[in-house]
């Protein structure tokens, strides 16, 4: 099956558009893009140069997806942006492409939900399977975990990590490391538990849910060095293989942990 692409659209020549992928009325599709099979771009979207999106993903109306960063330093260098299978970005979505300060590349995973009016800034890494409520944005340079949700109008300041399987909750300002399975809530935001519902919904087993709250009371419950928190956690992972995400997290410099 060919694309079907709306007379009115603007699609530059260089564009690579795969077979079975609809572009919708008044869209502009950037130069040397790439866009797979299957995919959707509703009418009025601008899919920016240098951008690669993966199969059957689905871009709403009015979103903006691989544009120029919104950063300063950015002085028109041939960035890129990447971006997997099974993507859903809602309306007036905005993803913006690297900068040679950085990566070069903003990079998204697969089976992400960004609703509208979300953002996700320059050199961010997002992985796969996270959500985005409505409004919920991110500042240049973030890595983002897979399975994360983040609530409806939270903030991430630049250079902050959100550790898989973490939740950040409507309304809140992230300013430092989220560690992974935790949910923080605030501004700025303070760790409340963890994630407990959402590891429950994706599988983890009792014993492994326990052996993260294990972890979690250890890290914020016991009065304890963030040292001495780490090698218990570490020691623990031993037995208990569900830690090891949280213990490469921890072991990862940063902008320092919510505590």
């Amino acid at each position: 099956m060919t694309a079907s692409i709306h007379p009115t659209a603007i699609v530059d020549p260089s564009a690579r558009i795969d077979d079975d992928v609809a572009i919708g009325a008044y869209s502009i599709v950037g130069a040397d893009t790439a866009i797979g099979a299957g995919s959707r771009i509703g009418p009025h979207a601008v899919i920016g140069a240098r951008t690669r999106l993966g199969r059957r993903n689905r871009v709403f109306q009015f979103s903006s997806i691989g544009e120029i960063a919104q950063d300063r330093k950015y002085g028109g260098e041939p960035t890129t942006t990447t971006i997997g299978d099974d993507n859903v970005f809602r309306e007036f979505v905005t993803v913006h492409g690297g900068t040679v300060q950085d990566r070069g590349d903003t990079a998204i995973g697969d089976a992400n939900l960004f609703l509208a009016y979300t953002h996700v800034a320059h050199d961010c890494v997002v992985g796969s399977h996270t959500v985005f409520s409505n409004n919920a944005q991110i500042a240049g340079h973030v890595h983002i975990g897979d399975w994360v949700v983040m609530g409806a109008y939270g903030g991430v300041h630049q250079f902050c990590r959100i550790g898989a399987h973490a939740m950040v909750a409507a309304g809140s300002i992230v300013l430092q490391d989220v560690p992974p399975f935790t949910t923080v809530q605030g501004f700025p935001a303070q760790p409340k538990g963890t994630n407990a519902e959402g590891l429950k919904r994706r599988g983890f087993t009792p014993a492994q849910m326990l052996a993260v709250r294990r972890a979690y009371k250890t890290l914020y419950r016991e009065g304890r060095s963030l040292d001495e928190a780490k090698a218990l956690i570490e020691a623990a992972a031993r037995d208990a293989p569900v830690l090891a995400p949280l213990v490469a997290f921890l072991a990862a410099p940063g902008r320092g942990l919510v505590r």
